[in-house]
């Protein structure tokens, strides 16, 4: 292959992404549906799995309780094996609402064979929540703070699109320095892989949906056969959301401003960490798969910085060309989540954290240590393998 038409691939890669990819670019201006939210919620359930979450699950209970409409929301909580005290948190929190009622908190028993701790916990919830008659169940996560009319609007829009599933990817914390690098390029890979347009769409299979933050009709839950149909699946938020879209479900997946992850990451290594529980399992568990990668982000984002250095005319173009469309798609996610423009120049030196973070989740799913959660090991080659569970303690 000659260089210039090494050259010309990553422009063609950048045109495709900017205009044929669904707009998955432009999501960040898909904002909250506050302003439409009806006056009168229907009847949800909240189910919280949450597993040593005792500095955040208050708020995040507190939040829930404050709710427009909250005279018709539920609550459960699922301690999932805590040991810092998140029971104790939660109910203390409903109390200090004084609603105390309205919220009910579980004692997670042993992870089920073949199931991960979350889906486990999210079963129990469910098991508890069939017999309170609700409109819609709404999976969030410990580390979410919804904003008042969060759940209205939710219901709001599921009801209005006659959808089946409905999520949101909450704002995430850019608090520390190695959050507003990695953070918002996250989010914006999260979109390149799942455009909100070709989820929404009939004709197009591809589904995903935000863990932190699911609304789903219990009648779609069980015509799905219920959250055992996924019970082995680490990516459990997209897996739910391809079972409800293939049994002829509408879907339905946006960004919010004004509900936000409580969650922070003070350092690159805690950010790496949560790439690399999920990355391999995204692809397959597939080592070729790894190495397309590899070739696929070399090409999209390195290979433009490199072609801005060369002394031919025609190479550092298409250089530059290539530069300006990535900065230009990315320039709406760095001005959703607030930061300079010139952030719009760091894809490059993230895109090489993040196959660096790919590498280690085909590492560790080599050594069975696969999808390490909170002292589990829940995407190793064996999940049983006991031999995996003591290399994690070490």
């Amino acid at each position: 292959m000659s260089a210039h038409l090494l050259a010309i691939l990553p422009v063609i890669i950048w045109v495709y992404l900017a205009a044929f990819r669904g707009g998955f670019w432009l999501a960040p201006e898909r904002l909250s549906d506050a302003d439409r939210a009806s006056a009168r919620m229907p009847r949800v359930v909240v189910i919280i799995p949450a597993r040593n979450e005792a500095p955040v699950i208050a708020a995040a209970v507190t939040s829930l309780l404050q709710q427009q409409g909250s005279e018709n929301l539920q609550l459960i909580v699922v301690d999932d094996g805590s040991t810092d005290g998140t029971a104790e948190a939660a109910r203390a929190a409903a109390e200090a609402a004084g609603k105390s009622s309205s919220v009910r908190v579980l004692t997670g028993s042993e992870v089920g064979s073949g199931w991960t701790g979350k889906l486990w916990a999210l079963s129990q919830g469910i098991s508890a929540a069939e017999a309170l008659d609700a409109d819609y169940f709404l999976f969030t996560d410990a580390d979410i703070w919804h904003a008042p009319a969060s759940v209205a609007a939710l219901t709001t829009y599921a009801a209005a699109h006659d959808c089946d599933l409905v999520s949101r990817m909450v704002r995430l914390s850019t608090a520390s320095r190695a959050e507003r690098l990695l953070i918002p390029a996250f989010v914006f890979f999260f979109f390149k892989l799942y455009p909100p347009a070709w989820v929404a769409s009939s004709r197009h299979r591809l589904a995903a949906a935000a863990g932190g933050c699911v609304l789903i009709r219990p009648a779609a839950l069980r015509r799905i056969g219920g959250i055992v149909s996924i019970r082995s699946h680490i990516i459990d938020d997209c897996a739910l959301a391809r079972a409800v879209k293939g049994t002829g479900g509408r879907i339905s997946l946006e960004l919010v401003r004004d509900t936000r992850s409580l969650r922070v990451y003070g350092h690159a290594g805690e950010i790496s960490a949560m790439i690399a529980r999920t990355a391999f399992a995204q692809l397959g568990h597939s080592y070729l798969a790894v190495l397309g990668t590899v070739i696929g982000m070399f090409l999209t984002y390195l290979l433009p910085v490199g072609l801005l250095m060369s002394t031919d005319p025609t190479l550092a173009g298409c250089g530059l060309a290539a530069v300006l469309l990535m900065s230009l798609c990315y320039l709406p996610m760095v001005r959703f989540y607030e930061l300079s423009p010139l952030w719009c120049l760091s894809l490059p030196p993230v895109a090489v954290f993040y196959l660096g973070a790919v590498i280690r989740s085909a590492a560790e799913h080599a050594r069975g240590i696969g999808g390490r959660w909170k002292g589990r090991v829940q995407d190793a080659r064996r999940p049983t393998d006991a031999a995996a569970c003591r290399r994690l303690r070490r």
